[in-house]
């Protein structure tokens, strides 16, 4: 069981359909707004551990996520990500993969720690398991891109996956931001726009797809995003063990 605390958070492995449900509320409430009918759920939730990250004192649940634990490349096809994107490439992948997915923080917490935290605990597994990759779907809140363009453009340049691994489009509705973008990014205003879970991502040497999917269902805009655990830089693996530290 996945158990990690530090400051004023501590992350947790959900234990029975009472903390499911929780996380699907807050999913429902993060992903869909206030006036969602009905929880957040789906096929995939039974297969995967959810983990909670709650404020101690008080207990109240600020941020979930789940994880799919695959043994190799050659499961990717149960992921989530496959329903959107075409995978096979990583199929090839020898290791452990994990997919980290319905990550969201509460829309009235806004404090950087819970992130840390949940980094923290994302870490933790990831050495317990021996996981070799972690991969999902990085979501950009809305389906406008154009709001995002510079985010896109920085995403361009400097992190698309490697030919070995990349994605290939398979959802009915992309924006192809690596072929048809054509501006030149504004690098404080696409750090702005980045979601902070990717911008982690990015931080420790991930990559993404060179299309974000347009997922009208959820109100979102996404791109596969993908970390290779034995290609972080070691001065930056020694800042992610740190904040589990």
């Amino acid at each position: 069981m996945l158990s990690f605390a530090k400051g004023r958070y501590r992350a947790r492995t959900a234990l029975g359909p009472e903390d499911l449900e929780a996380a699907q509320r807050l999913r429902a409430l993060a992903f869909r707004g206030p006036d969602a009918s009905r929880p957040d759920t789906d096929d995939f939730d039974a297969a995967c551990t959810h983990v909670l990250v709650e404020e101690a004192r008080s207990g109240d649940l600020v941020c979930c996520f789940r994880l799919l634990h695959l043994g190799s490349g050659a499961e990717i096809g149960r992921s989530y990500s496959a329903q959107f994107y075409e995978l096979s490439a990583l199929a090839d992948f020898d290791g452990p993969m994990v997919e980290m997915g319905r990550f969201c923080i509460h829309p009235d917490w806004r404090d950087p720690d819970i992130l840390r935290v949940a980094w923290g605990a994302m870490t933790e597994y990831v050495d317990r398991q021996g996981v070799e990759m972690l991969f999902g779907c990085s979501s950009f809140h809305g389906i406008e891109a154009r709001e995002y363009y510079d985010a896109f453009a920085l995403l361009r340049d400097r992190h698309i996956a490697p030919k070995r691994w990349l994605p290939r489009v398979k959802a009915p509705a992309v924006f192809r931001f690596a072929s048809r973008l054509r501006r030149k990014p504004d690098l404080k205003r696409a750090q702005a726009k980045m979601p902070p879970l990717l911008r982690t991502y990015l931080l420790m040497g991930g990559w993404v797809s060179d299309h974000a999917v347009i997922d009208r269902d959820l109100g979102t805009l996404h791109v596969f995003t993908g970390l290779e655990i034995r290609a972080v830089p070691p001065a930056r693996a020694r800042l992610l063990r740190a904040v589990a530290g």
